[in-house]
């Protein structure tokens, strides 16, 4: 008695790989009945059995739509079957999405993010007032705290002052004398307790 054994590199490829071999072989059988309400029926089949294999799919929105378009798309849009949704053409599909443009962002405070800059933007054109003078503090605590993770070694608020006005273009300010900002030790701290406190367990007398 011999066998045939049917290699992978031989197989036909599969579109979607993760519903399997044999939903593929149902498909290409599929799109080759010729009697149209059977393969209408077939079709249904197939995506009861699609969904089955996909049940964390299930809360998805339009979940069936899915199913119908993936269906579609195993078949290589040669399946000839009423759908009933309006199935996605195979050109949207194959679209490729156009090019995100990459932020460059060049400063000579990188340590400090880009983010902190959009947040300095922001504080330039907020009105004056209370309201702002605690934001510009705010900014200056977090910029002290963005160069301590850098560089490990102490900083005056004097530094953090200049590159304040650095970054705002000379719009932005703190007053140093009248206001210290936040200890560096305050900013750096770790509670190391955390997660290793060990809870004592009483003994259950028998």
């Amino acid at each position: 008695m011999t066998f045939d054994l049917e290699y992978n590199s031989e197989r036909t490829k599969m579109v979607i790989p993760e519903y399997g071999r044999h939903i593929q072989k149902l498909v290409d059988h599929c799109t080759k009945i010729e009697d149209r309400e059977e393969r209408n029926e077939m079709a249904k089949a197939i995506i009861e059995v699609m969904g089955n294999l996909q049940p964390h799919l299930r809360d998805v929105p339009d979940f069936k739509h899915k199913l119908w378009d993936q269906l579609f798309i195993i078949s290589n849009y040669e399946l000839d079957v009423d759908a009933p949704y309006k199935i996605t053409p195979q050109g949207v599909l194959e679209r490729k999405p156009e090019k995100l443009p990459y932020p460059k962002v060049s400063s000579k405070y990188r340590y400090y993010g880009h983010n902190m800059q959009t947040m300095i933007d922001i504080a330039i054109n907020w009105e004056e007032g209370e309201m702002k003078d605690k934001l510009v503090r705010a900014i200056a605590n977090h910029m002290k705290k963005c160069y301590l993770l850098w560089n490990k070694d102490n900083v005056t608020d004097e530094i953090i002052k200049n590159h304040l006005e650095d970054l705002s273009d000379q719009k932005l300010t703190i007053n140093v004398d009248a206001e210290s900002l936040m200890d560096a030790k305050k900013l750096t701290y770790v509670n190391t307790r955390t997660g290793n406190r060990k809870t004592k367990r009483k003994k259950i007398r028998k």
